[in-house]
């Protein structure tokens, strides 16, 4: 099988995992409606999962820094598989909060596992590719999990959907297991030696960056389902299928983002993207109560907001080259933190304001972001001392590092 396939191997579970940390936002009201808590409190299931994934994942793969990137994979997919199984059969908000901190727990050593074993695969040229193309699995997540979910939930049970994701976690620990090679581990590193590196002030801003681009991106998304539905007034079946039109946009957004940073770099693709996604969520909120303008924003919105996740994480690489999963392990808890912190003010904007409000507090938030990018990348200098940014280089491999 050649490194292509394998990586694409590694997409299709990333697409299981993206599904069953997704699903949540797509279903939020059958939630809420069927355990009896506010939209709001079931939102904060997104920031239950956020914090445990953040606050886990460093302290988890550095614990499992001798363990085989293989082994480790599997060892996460079959906690993956409990956590989700634990959803379908336990009752009550507090089994299924638990549910959501182990499924966390298990997605975060996942995601970095495979993301670092993509790039040790993939050939220094092509590095943003395959991170792009283990995106383009979270992105179909979008396009095909959520909104299948959210249809299973309307014929069935919102519990069915978790039984399914447990399922199916059960063959992929079966494609793991047979089409992904043993790959060389990085050598141990301490947790303290991991976070020291947010000492370094490129290295904090980057991942700041991260932080104010998904917690507006998160704010906006988390309670999408209900705006659609209160606000635009689509029905549920429509939503599911803006959903699917969110999900299209993504995956052609994160490999337009993989491509643009091989071609372009990662500079531009970045500073772009992001103003391109704080424009569109303006551009929602004038246009909300419209389903029929809601379908092509949400593309437009989804496309330029999806296209940053390669990049960004491209980006963070070039900061660390010889501490690839280290930089990645860094950016996942940043960006579960992120989310976790985009669900509870979307959450108290919800309950205090409007739903009306979140497009416009996200978009203040991935400002933010892009103005922090232009910066870092030399775009905001002016008068006498400006000057072009360097030339982009790509990251030395680890074993040159």
């Amino acid at each position: 099988m050649s490194t292509a396939w394998k990586i694409y191997m590694l997409a299709i579970v990333s697409f299981l995992v993206g599904t069953s940390e997704f699903i949540i936002a797509g279903i939020l009201d059958k939630v809420s409606t069927d355990i009896g808590v506010s939209v709001a409190a079931a939102g904060q299931l997104i920031t239950v999962f956020s914090l445990a994934y953040g606050f886990g994942t460093p302290f988890l793969m550095a614990a499992a820094s001798r363990v085989g990137r293989k082994q480790l994979m599997l060892y996460s997919l079959a906690v993956f598989v409990v956590g989700n199984a634990a959803a379908y059969v336990l009752p009550g908000f507090g089994a299924l909060i638990v549910s959501r901190v182990i499924v966390a727990l298990s997605s975060g050593v996942f995601v970095v596992t495979a993301l670092t074993v993509a790039s040790k695969l993939a050939p220094p040229e092509k590095q943003g590719s395959a991170i792009a193309t283990l995106v383009m699995g979270f992105s179909t997540a979008l396009i095909v999990g959520v909104p299948l979910g959210r249809l299973a939930a309307s014929v069935y049970d919102w519990k069915a959907v978790f039984g399914a994701i447990a399922i199916l976690g059960l063959f992929a620990l079966l494609l793991i297991a047979t089409a992904i090679p043993k790959t060389d581990n990085e050598l141990p590193v301490p947790l303290r030696q991991q976070l020291s590196l947010l000492k370094n002030p490129r290295i904090a801003i980057g991942l700041a960056i991260t932080f104010f681009w998904i917690g507006g991106y998160a704010i906006a998304y988390t309670y999408m389902s209900p705006f659609l539905l209160d606000v635009t007034g689509m029905s549920g079946s429509t939503v599911s299928i803006a959903l699917f039109a969110f999900g299209v946009a993504s995956l052609i957004g994160s490999q337009l983002g993989g491509f643009s940073t091989d071609r372009w770099g990662y500079r531009r693709t970045l500073v772009g993207g992001m103003i391109l996604h704080a424009v569109w969520l303006v551009v929602i909120s004038f246009a909300a109560h419209s389903p029929s303008l809601m379908f092509p924003l949400l593309m437009l919105w989804s496309f330029s907001a999806w296209s940053s996740g390669p990049t960004q994480q491209y980006h963070l690489i070039t900061l660390a080259p010889g501490a690839t999963s280290i930089m990645l392990s860094l950016n996942s808890s940043v960006l579960q933190f992120a989310m976790a912190a985009g669900a509870g003010v979307g959450g108290v904007i919800v309950e205090g304001s409007s739903l009306t409000a979140i497009t416009w507090i996200g978009a203040a938030g991935v400002a933010v972001a892009a103005l922090m990018a232009a910066g870092a990348f030399g775009y905001l200098r002016i008068g006498a001392g400006s000057r072009l940014p360097k030339k982009e280089e790509a990251p030395r491999s680890e074993a040159s590092a």
